[in-house]
């Protein structure tokens, strides 16, 4: 009788991901599928729907601090095209699953990854210092293009037949296309996405709270997929940033999001946006507060029309951490002047403070 073996393997939802899970399960390896998450990447809320549709059983991983904190030193191996540092990423996900087969007994790790597919971290030279400096040398099964690569301890025991694996290599999706046809799915995943840190939109609002924010964590960075992202820097005591929604979504986010120490702002009488002010945890200036009490304010297309009618000002609440807190009132004339300061940044400035801060860059 053949020997029941164990695998971990990284699964993103991406096609690649699945492919290389599915094709160790044909060997009869029971394969556990590792979903890493952060506020970049990743859909824990998927996983049911996914294990159901490929008959995986997938576990959700949270990574968050521990990529924030890889971002906020500066990755070792540089970004990519934009934010993204993507051979970083997947030593630090690689790492993760090594410390869950040793805490399971699983007998090795697979991942998805093609020779050649991705120009930073899926050339030969960068896949063995993935998995070098990952310390899973010995432990990392890449199916999909394993034919190309060393043999590894789960092939030489015959853990797994190497000739069932593939030599898959280049960009083109047409073999891994005819793979899944053959596997049947259910459902074949579009191509690239999932990554916040590839996108100029995003990375234009995440650079800034990697220069401006002291010891930046998780939340703020789940703060910066949310809304308009505004910031005023010129004051000598530091970066304020500010957060408008733009939907009633954004707007309940913002409200589960908001810390003790952090400013609500909304309009008393009309409705209008839920903003959020944050400044490290200190306090604000009165001025600072008022300047963005105008600012929100100018976003309340009734409250604005109204104060254009009357000549009446515009009440504004204020409250710390949560809008059922006691709170206080200013009237305000809305004022979206670029003299308050308030200002969101674009991908070029973001791109240009990336290159002046030496930040190592593979692609810009």
């Amino acid at each position: 009788m053949k020997a029941t073996y164990r695998a971990l393997g990284l699964f993103s939802g991406g096609l690649d991901s699945i492919l290389a899970i599915k094709l160790v399960q044909e060997q009869g390896v029971h394969v556990t599928g590792i979903h890493c998450h952060s506020p970049f990447f990743g859909y824990p809320d998927k996983l049911a729907h996914w294990s159901d549709l490929y008959g995986v059983d997938i576990m959700p991983l949270d990574i968050s601090e521990d990529f924030v904190r890889m971002l906020a030193q500066g990755p070792e191996h540089g970004f990519g095209s934009v934010l993204n540092p993507c051979v970083d990423c997947k030593i630090l996900m690689l790492n993760k699953a090594r410390a869950l087969k040793e805490e399971s007994g699983a007998n090795f790790i697979i991942s998805g990854e093609v020779l050649g597919q991705r120009p930073m971290s899926q050339r030969r030279d960068t896949l063995n210092i993935i998995r070098r400096e990952a310390g899973v040398k010995d432990c990392l099964l890449r199916p999909l293009s394993a034919r190309h690569l060393d043999q590894t301890e789960a092939e030489r025991s015959g853990m797994v037949d190497r000739e069932r694996l593939l030599g898959f290599s280049g960009r083109g999706r047409k073999d891994q296309l005819a793979l899944a046809q053959r596997m049947g799915l259910a459902e074949i995943p579009t191509p690239g996405g999932g990554c916040r840190l590839t996108e100029k939109e995003s990375a234009r609002n995440y650079w800034p709270v990697l220069a401006h924010t002291p010891s930046p964590v998780a939340a703020d960075f789940f703060l910066a997929n949310t809304g308009r992202q505004y910031w005023h820097m010129e004051g000598a005591e530091g970066s304020f940033r500010l957060i408008i929604g733009r939907s009633q979504e954004d707007n309940t986010r913002l409200l589960e999001l908001a810390g003790e120490r952090d400013l609500l702002l909304k309009t008393r009488d009309f409705p209008g946006p839920v903003a959020l002010g944050r400044f490290g945890g200190r306090e604000w200036p009165a001025e600072t507060v008022r300047s963005a009490a105008a600012f929100v304010a100018s976003y309340a297309g009734k409250a604005v029309r109204h104060a254009a009618q009357t000549g009446e000002a515009i009440t504004m609440r204020v409250h710390s951490g949560s809008l059922d807190a006691p709170g206080t009132l200013l009237s305000v004339l809305a004022e979206r002047s670029p003299a308050l300061l308030w200002r969101e940044f674009s991908w070029e400035e973001a791109k240009e403070a990336i290159k002046a801060s030496g930040a190592r860059n593979n692609d810009i």
